[in-house]
This record gives C-alpha cells, sequence and structure tokens, in this order.
C-alpha cells in the first residue's frame, strides 16, 4: 500500500477550492470580472444545464468489469490536447474523441487491457491502437506519454489493488474524494500545480474518472459516489477559454497575444496555472450565484454546460491557450 502521506487528504475538492481562490487573489496575468459573475449566471440559467449522459457513441459500455476497466483506462490517458492540432483525427471527430472511440473499439473487437497488458504496453503499441503509426513527432511525443501513463496504472493495479480495476474502484469506497487520492499515487494523475510558493491542487483528470464511471453507471454500483456533488470543474483549455469569450476572465494581453498566434504557454508557468485557477474560482462564484437565486447547481453541472457551450463556432473561432502536458 502506498504511504497515506503522499496522497491528498480526504477533503481535497475544499483544498482545490481554497488554493485557486488564492491563485485568483494573487493572479498577475488572469482577472476575473467580478461584475459578470451574475450576468453570466443568468445567461447560463437560460441555457439550462444538460443533464450530464455517457457518449455510447465514442465510448464504451459493456459488462461491469470491462466498463470500469475502459474508463479508468481512458481517463488515464485523457490528456493531450495541446498534441491535438498534430494528432491524425478519425473524421468530423476531435482529438478525444478520436482516442476514446479507437479505446472503445479495441474493447469491442478483443475485450478489456489487463493489468499486465496495461503494465508492459510499448509507444509502438499504443500508436497502432490509435492510429498514428509514423506520424514523427510532436505524436511520436504524446504515444510515449501515453504508453508510460498506462504502464503506471497497471503496475499500480498489480501492486495495489489485485491487478483489476474493479479492485481499485471498490478501495475508493464510494468515496469521489477517496478515488482522488487513490489514482494521485500514479505522477501523471497527481495534477498538482506551484503558484508564488504554494501547491495549487486540480486534479483535472482524477475527478473526471469519478464523474465519468457515475454516467457510464447511472450512479449506481461502481459509479456511486456519495460525494460526487463536491466536484469542481475539470480545469483545463475549453472551459476557461468559454469564460474568457464570456468576459468572465481577462487576460494580461501580452498573454492574450500569444495564445493568438498559436505560441504553446509552457505547463506550470504561472500563466498557465493561473488560467486554470482562476476559471475553477470563477465557477464557483457563478455557482454562489445561482444557488441564492434557487437554482440548484453544482461545479460539474457548469462544468458540462460550459464545456458544450464551447463546441459552438462562436467560441472555436478564437483560439484557446496551447499547453503539453500530462493533465489534459
Amino acid at each position: 500500500m502506498s504511504d497515506a502521506r503522499s496522497e491528498p487528504s480526504f477533503n481535497v475538492f475544499d483544498e482545490i477550492r481554497a488554493a485557486c481562490r488564492a491563485v485568483a487573489e494573487r493572479a498577475r496575468f488572469v482577472r476575473i470580472d467580478r461584475g459578470r459573475i451574475s450576468e453570466v449566471a443568468q445567461l447560463l440559467a437560460l441555457d439550462g444545464a444538460p443533464r450530464p449522459l455517457y457518449d455510447r457513441t465514442h465510448h464504451f459500455l459493456g459488462e461491469e468489469a470491462a466498463t470500469v476497466s475502459y474508463v479508468l483506462a481512458l481517463d488515464t490517458v485523457n490528456f493531450g490536447s495541446g498534441y491535438f492540432p498534430h494528432l491524425r483525427k478519425r473524421p468530423g471527430m476531435s482529438g478525444y474523441h478520436t482516442i476514446a472511440s479507437a479505446l472503445a473499439d479495441r474493447y469491442r473487437a478483443v475485450g478489456p487491457l489487463d493489468a499486465d497488458s496495461l503494465a508492459t504496453i510499448t509507444p509502438a503499441a499504443c500508436a497502432r491502437l490509435f492510429g498514428q503509426e509514423d506520424f514523427g513527432e510532436p505524436i511520436d511525443e504524446l504515444m510515449d506519454l501515453v504508453a508510460r501513463a498506462w504502464n503506471d496504472l497497471g503496475r499500480d493495479l498489480i501492486d495495489r489493488f489485485g491487478g483489476t480495476c474493479t479492485g481499485l474502484v471498490d478501495a475508493a469506497d464510494r468515496s469521489a474524494a477517496r478515488l482522488v487520492a487513490l489514482l494521485s499515487a500514479q505522477p501523471f494523475f497527481r495534477d498538482v500545480a506551484r503558484h508564488d510558493g504554494r501547491d495549487v491542487p486540480l486534479f483535472k483528470r482524477a475527478q473526471i474518472a469519478a464523474s465519468d464511471l457515475a454516467l457510464a453507471f447511472d450512479g449506481a454500483g461502481p459509479g456511486r459516489f456519495d460525494d460526487l456533488d463536491r466536484l469542481t470543474i475539470f480545469a483545463d483549455n475549453l472551459v476557461p477559454h468559454v469564460l474568457r469569450c464570456d468576459g468572465v476572465l481577462h487576460y494580461d494581453p501580452k498573454l492574450l497575444a500569444r495564445i493568438d498566434r498559436g505560441e504553446r504557454i509552457p505547463a506550470g508557468s504561472p500563466e498557465e496555472v493561473e488560467i486554470r485557477a482562476c476559471a475553477v474560482d470563477a465557477v464557483e462564484r457563478i455557482a454562489a450565484s445561482l444557488r441564492a437565486t434557487g437554482t440548484a447547481v453544482t461545479a460539474r453541472d457548469l462544468d458540462v454546460l460550459l464545456w458544450t457551450r464551447g463546441q459552438n463556432p462562436e467560441y472555436k473561432r478564437f483560439p484557446r491557450h496551447r499547453t503539453r502536458t500530462v493533465f489534459y
């Protein structure tokens, strides 16, 4: 078993919120326009929060153990947005849906990736699975990271959870916070940044794992998490972009110019941390504004709504920040 001191505490969601608020208060490159919070909250209320649904078109759904395996395997490699402009995508699909669909096809045709396969898979095998053979850099680099992420998952399953994904989920004992803690023992899940000398936990993909399991199993069995309403948004590069386009986030002009000309924003830089952390805090403020008017809403609900808004052409016509990272 891993040393519990290396894992986030069970109030990890409070820690995320507090750290992100502290970043927002001290940010130099990103500012929250608090005057826009209530206006955007009203706009989102008019849109209505869509009920999150499990997308069976691009994802695998089968018997229980295979589905748990698929969700965890996918969320282990649910990163690479900074590489996706170079990814060989399936027709009409985004980078994420290309990855999700290819993995789903593998599960339907061959069956789940077991712990031994995950622990030993190579970058070349990942490239074949995802249709990225002989594509060159930077996709070769991405496939190397994918293999390392799966290797870490496989070894963790073998070492701590009896070699099964269901063992890992069972160990979470219906707590999303506990699942985040367990997953964070794997380096690529340990999404903790630094800003002005303090840790800023974000745990985007670990939180999504709990959310995706809840969607796949409709909140029952392996998808039951009694603290699911405590999740924050899944801070990436799309939700902050939507908030910026809607006037909630304001970027320093030089930062915005860098994004507009396609310059990569380095992972862990003050600018990149502030973009993600300020998005978390801004959505918390929007949620509080909505709840004050009697609208029952969670940050997870708003993440779905904002992500869905980001698919509209009015948002896609502006560049969003690109960062090469294993965290989103």
